[in-house]
């Protein structure tokens, strides 16, 4: 089976082309911004312009745009492959990531958010989540991170905060999709944004 990676939901954009779990072609590219732009042309890179039967596709948390760029590119893909589509959980990917770098063990993940909170999450050994995805104020952060390994693009700032542990600064890419459990993989992916909307409704609702 030929699968299709997309991560867009961080500064970094990336895709990549897997056959039978080998890497057949990627790209990663640290944009910041712009990535509705890059994102397609960088698949249409791939061999054979990326056609797969699954396409997996980060959800989030992450910048609210880039998680609905790379949903709504995987979507169109698969409708007009005829693949299937997966999601799976950006910080899930990161975790995994830090533990083929730091070796097998706990990791504590920790990225930007809006308004100055950094979103948190502690993950095992084996890359089992050991508790719910938090959006937290640094301190309260540092206070909730529990693993020696904190991985993710507050990495640094949480162990300063914290004055322990080791920081690995990851940020979330498609070649890497391997590295990721299958257990991780969401069978009906939506947007996972990690916090409460900002935009209110008149009568106060979400």
């Amino acid at each position: 089976m030929r699968t299709l990676a997309i991560d867009c939901a961080t500064e970094n954009c990336s895709a990549a082309l897997f056959d039978d779990g080998a890497l057949a072609g990627g790209e990663c590219r640290k944009l910041g911004r712009g990535h509705a732009e890059h994102l397609v042309p960088m698949i249409a890179r791939l061999p054979g312009s990326g056609r797969a039967e699954r396409i997996a596709v980060s959800l989030g948390p992450g910048s609210f745009t880039g998680v609905r760029i790379g949903l709504a590119a995987a979507r169109a893909l698969a409708l007009a492959w005829g693949a299937e589509v997966a999601g799976y959980p950006t910080l899930a990917l990161i975790a995994a990531m830090a533990r083929a770098e730091g070796g097998q063990q706990p990791v504590s993940v920790a990225m930007t958010g809006g308004h100055g909170e950094w979103f948190v999450q502690d993950f095992a050994a084996d890359g089992a989540p050991l508790g719910p995805l938090a959006s937290l104020r640094p301190e309260e952060a540092a206070r909730s991170a529990a693993a020696g390994l904190v991985a993710g693009s507050q990495a640094e700032a949480l162990v300063a905060l914290r004055q322990s542990g080791t920081a690995l600064p990851l940020l979330p890419d498609a070649r890497q999709f391997p590295l990721l459990a299958e257990t991780a993989l969401v069978a009906e992916p939506a947007p996972l944004y990690g916090r409460p909307p900002d935009a209110k409704l008149p009568d106060g609702t979400s």
